[in-house]
């Protein structure tokens, strides 16, 4: 079945789910045939699809890691970071020459709209619920986490918002239904970059006017608020960024960590994680670790940093936060806990929204919450650096290098600034260049008569 395209077919996630409340172990419908029906007619079921639906998110592929790594090795200097490893997938990134059938970007297309699916699974049964409050927060985690996985989608396998025309870019298939049966009417075509926005907008929207300011280890009105900054900034609506921003900083209750070290390889999380997940052996292990870790520290040591890499950073910056490994290699320290379980990988930072309120105030020329100068001395002022006298927006883009890279930020901050990206053998190119856009996998054209290739990949 994974040869097929995975808008093609049935959910298998939200069926698995529905065994909770069995009579009997002979009574087991097996796993590929469980009826949808089954895993949308009690709320017991629904609630567990839910529970699946954040699970998935945390994969291997998604913010387990290589969602995260694959946009920082397409970013980053080849000089600057070298990848050692012998995996092909990854050094493809690297190299900046993805190919059509790459496993990576299979996986990663494939689970974003597993996630989807197992949402519109969940938003189709939300009448299972009596209580109109249960009922409104479900349905606000749903569109929390079909508008987040849209909104990765489209900003890799679709021109920046802000550096094409995003009414004609082609962006991705929006899928707002359960995909029940493999039929012709599965075949999505793609939608333009500006209605994928806008449907992320909508599903994002709701989630923060739906969903609680904590509810445990899933997302929250406050995580809404900060993809939303996210959103905002990318498409270039930059006081509805800085607003979303601040609302995350003035409102809901997080605080950075005393040091910049001490936001990353937190067995329980960080006092300024604002979205994480929670890696366990079954979403497939911690891949930033796996790929950025040494050896002593369960990793297979695959990415390593040059010394050109440290010359980024101002004496005195904690940011600057590297290890030298038993074999003498330069390492990110971010990333050296357990491959498995026990360490929280951070999605969005608090960090991260002081920098978006900071450059959506600047361009925007607003001091909403505060001034952008003020907002980037606590960013340095926690990183142990002397406060600016003033600021441009140049500089928060430095800043947002330094804080952000190894996060998964960097090639779409260079590809919505019109920066450059430095490939071997090529020189600097722009990061608006079509090879940085991811391609659709082959086997999505090959199952799809209605998909279309980027243009670099044709």
């Amino acid at each position: 079945m994974r040869s097929l395209s995975r808008l093609s077919l049935m959910l298998v996630a939200v069926g698995a789910l529905a065994l909770s409340g069995c009579d009997g172990l002979l009574d087991i419908e097996p796993r590929q045939s469980i009826s949808d029906d089954r895993a949308r007619s009690t709320p017991q079921n629904v609630r567990g699809a839910l529970i699946g639906a954040y699970d998935r998110a945390g994969d291997t592929d998604l913010y387990g890691g290589e969602l995260i790594m694959g946009s920082d090795l397409m970013a980053l200097d080849t000089r600057r970071v070298v990848w050692t490893g012998t995996f092909a997938d990854p050094r493809e990134f690297w190299n900046k020459t993805i190919l059509v059938n790459n496993g990576s970007v299979e996986d990663t297309w494939e689970d974003a709209y597993e996630v989807i699916n197992i949402a519109n699974n969940v938003l189709s049964a939300l009448d299972v619920f009596e209580d109109a409050g249960e009922r409104s927060r479900i349905e606000g985690h749903a569109r929390l986490l079909r508008g987040i996985m849209l909104f990765e989608l489209v900003r890799k396998w679709a021109p920046a918002y802000t550096a094409g025309t995003p009414s004609s870019d082609l962006g991705v298939p929006i899928v707002l239904e359960p995909t029940e049966d493999v039929t012709e009417e599965n075949n999505a075509a793609r939608n333009t970059v500006a209605e994928v926005y806008s449907q992320v907008l909508q599903d994002l929207v709701a989630a923060r006017d739906q969903l609680p300011a904590r509810d445990g280890i899933l997302g929250d009105t406050y995580a809404a608020s900060a993809f939303l900054a996210r959103v905002h900034l990318s498409s270039g609506d930059y006081a509805a960024a800085a607003a979303e921003a601040s609302r995350v900083i003035e409102e809901g209750g997080y605080a950075l960590a005393p040091t910049f070290e001490g936001a990353f390889n937190q067995e329980s999380g960080s006092s300024e994680y604002v979205f994480s997940r929670a890696i366990t052996t079954q979403d497939g292990g911690n891949a930033l670790n796996t790929f950025y870790g040494a050896d002593e520290n369960s990793g297979r040591g695959d990415i390593e940093m040059t010394d050109e890499y440290v010359t980024l950073f101002e004496e005195g910056d904690g940011r600057a936060f590297f290890y030298v490994d038993n074999g003498g290699i330069l390492r990110t320290g971010k990333w050296q806990g357990p491959t498995s379980e026990g360490v929280d990988i951070p999605v969005i930072r608090l960090a991260e929204m002081y920098l978006t309120r900071a450059e959506a105030n600047l361009r925007a020329g607003t001091s909403i919450g505060a001034t952008p100068l003020q907002d980037l001395n606590v960013i340095r002022t926690r990183a142990g650096l002397d406060p600016l006298a003033a600021v441009t927006a140049d500089d928060v883009l430095r800043e947002r290098r330094l804080e952000l890279d190894f996060e998964g930020s960097l090639l779409h901050d260079l590809k919505r600034t019109g920066g450059t990206i430095g490939v071997t053998g090529v020189g600097a190119l722009p990061a608006t260049d079509p090879r940085f856009v991811y391609p659709i996998p082959q086997r999505e054209i090959d199952a799809n008569p209605n998909m279309v290739q980027n243009p670099f990949y044709l």
